[in-house]
């Protein structure tokens, strides 16, 4: 009789799997600090606070579409924390801090993925990076956003994390939708690439349930993950193939399907993708329209989203990396960071004096 494994049926395309890092050990090689600790535990309170409508400031998650260099990505940082604090009272400012890009066919995914940007995808490279480069951040006293694209990489990472997202090409998936209702954080759902509002609002009605899926624990080892939901679920509108949806018309429609759903009527803006027509030079449009309709009254718009740089602009990634311009993005185009501060000064004066019920971070 001929043997089972006389027959090829798995692993055919698969041509070698190595071990990874557990979250474990890598959490105590780049062990989180008291202090990184701290910020990331008050900033995740006054996000909650905001988006359950108890602290009037405007959240505003700004930074390169994607990080590529740790130098440039903490030069960033540096120059972004000082004007965080001076800001405050009315503007919560969270750090834009993207490891990991969904491509539409093929392209670089992000550092995570391939920290060397050659192609090596030097997966314990990339994790550890991104860490240190969280821990360094949230050392510097800023908050971070990041999008979560693989179930796996928040067990190494999210400690650090105080505003998450899931991008337009995954909110429709289950598999992230269960994560998101396990993850220790607030999590913006963006609505999908077509415009449909219906597929996030959908995702933050699955993601306040409980789950049983499978994962991997602390120590690396696959199990079963049962959630408790998570209830600071948030729509974040990016337009859509039809264009913008950032007006107000927009975003008096996307307030009825909130309170439609008995969810709460509370969303983030994103000036960049289609609501700046993918044209990075237009995401001030949408970002002056948006703060005159908050400045006016409309507090359904808790945040807005910003992707901007040190210099503006765009790059491709070739083969010679020493062609490549210090502080430009490697993905989408990006503002630079002296119109970043001009936006964010420009709509601290036009929304007032803010009391915040929870104190500042």
């Amino acid at each position: 009789m001929t043997e089972p494994n006389s027959f090829p049926l798995q692993d055919l395309n698969i041509l070698s799997t190595s071990p990874l890092t557990s979250p474990a050990q890598l959490k105590a090689e780049v062990a989180l600090t008291s202090h990184a600790a701290e910020e990331v535990f008050q900033a995740r309170k006054a996000v909650g606070a905001i988006l359950r409508g108890e602290d009037r400031r405007l959240i505003a998650i700004v930074g390169p579409c994607s990080i590529h260099h740790r130098d440039s990505a903490l030069e960033y940082a540096a120059r972004l924390a000082p004007l965080a604090a001076e800001l405050q009272d009315r503007i919560l400012i969270v750090m834009r801090v993207y490891f990991e890009k969904p491509r539409t066919t093929v392209g670089w995914k992000g550092l995570i993925n391939d920290p060397h940007l050659d192609g090596t995808f030097d997966l314990p490279r990339g994790l550890r990076l991104a860490r240190e480069i969280l821990l360094a951040i949230n050392q510097a006293g800023l908050p971070t956003a990041t999008e979560m694209l693989e179930p796996i990489t928040p067990q190494y990472i999210a400690d650090l994390v105080t505003l998450a997202s899931i991008g337009a090409r995954t909110t429709e998936s289950p598999t992230h939708r269960q994560m998101a209702s396990g993850l220790s954080m607030p999590v913006g759902f963006k609505n999908s690439t077509e415009g449909s509002l219906e597929v996030a609002i959908n995702a933050m009605e699955a993601a306040r349930a409980e789950h049983t899926f499978l994962g991997i624990d602390h120590s690396g080892k696959t199990c079963m993950v049962n959630t408790r939901g998570n209830d600071l679920g948030h729509l974040i509108l990016r337009g859509g193939r039809l264009g913008p949806n950032y007006d107000a018309a927009h975003l008096a429609e996307a307030s009825r399907m909130l309170a439609q759903a008995n969810l709460p009527p509370r969303f983030v803006v994103d000036c960049s993708h289609a609501n700046s027509n993918k044209d990075y030079t237009q995401q001030s449009v949408a970002w002056n329209d948006v703060i005159a309709q908050r400045a006016a009254g409309n507090d359904t718009i808790v945040g807005l989203m910003l992707e901007s740089n040190l210099q503006a602009g765009q790059q491709r990634l070739g083969p010679d990396l020493s062609a490549l311009k210090y502080g430009v993005s490697i993905t989408d185009g990006c503002i630079s960071f002296e119109e970043t501060e001009e936006l964010l000064r420009s709509a601290y004066a036009a929304l007032g004096t803010v009391t915040a019920a929870v104190g500042s971070n």
